[in-house]
């Protein structure tokens, strides 16, 4: 049985039994297909991890991430479902769409990071975590701000993004020594931390074409 038939068995035994709306078989909540008819299922309200079969966790496998990806979107691409019901084209519509959902936040080190800090209850904004209270972050930003706006030279603001791109590196595997243990305050700080970063590369790149 693929990836795209089946979630992987971390999750099933804790994962909600529901019956196929089709064969009213008995499958796991966030299978895409049923694995008795095989028949495409409504996306159900599980998390982006649970839907791509992948244990809830920082460092993700990214090969087996799109392996997975690739394999349900073949199997749920428009063609397979030309001669369908109008329901079933829905549903495959509608997980496709879940599915390149779970799968941009589960692929990008940042929005992982936030729906982790999330699904474990912490809210999270677009300027960071609701736990951190770290001025020096904020300094940090602004200090380097002040010294891309002084940037006058090609190699001046690309020294710049090349400390940002090495601190970016260190920060991530911070935040993944955070989450093993099990550090939500610590990985709410770095990962406020690595949105300023981000967006800096960014402003790094605007700065670069006002210079060159």
């Amino acid at each position: 049985m693929n990836n795209a038939e089946n979630i992987s068995n971390t999750y099933k035994e804790s994962a909600q039994v529901v019956p196929c709306w089709s064969c009213h078989g008995p499958l796991t909540a966030g299978l895409a297909f049923c694995p008795t008819c095989k028949a495409v299922q409504q996306p159900a309200s599980v998390d982006h991890f649970i839907r791509l079969g992948l244990a809830s966790d920082f460092d993700v496998d990214l090969t087996m991430l799109d392996k997975v990806y690739f394999e349900l979107q073949r199997a749920l691409h428009p063609d397979r479902f030309a001669t369908r019901t109008a329901k079933e084209k829905m549903y495959s519509q509608a997980q496709a769409t879940a599915i390149n959902d779970a799968y941009e936040t589960i692929k990008n080190p940042l929005k992982r990071a936030d729906y982790l800090i999330h699904i474990k209850g912490v809210n999270v904004t677009p300027d960071g975590c609701n736990l951190v209270n770290d001025p020096s972050i904020l300094m940090e930003a602004m200090e380097v701000r002040e010294k891309l706006s002084a940037a006058e030279t090609i190699s001046a603001v690309d020294e710049i993004a090349n400390n940002a791109r090495e601190e970016i590196k260190d920060v991530i595997v911070g935040i993944s020594l955070a989450f093993k243990g099990d550090d939500i305050e610590g990985a709410c700080q770095l990962t406020t931390r690595l949105k300023y970063l981000t967006k800096l590369l960014d402003e790094v790149r605007q700065r670069r074409t006002q210079v060159s």
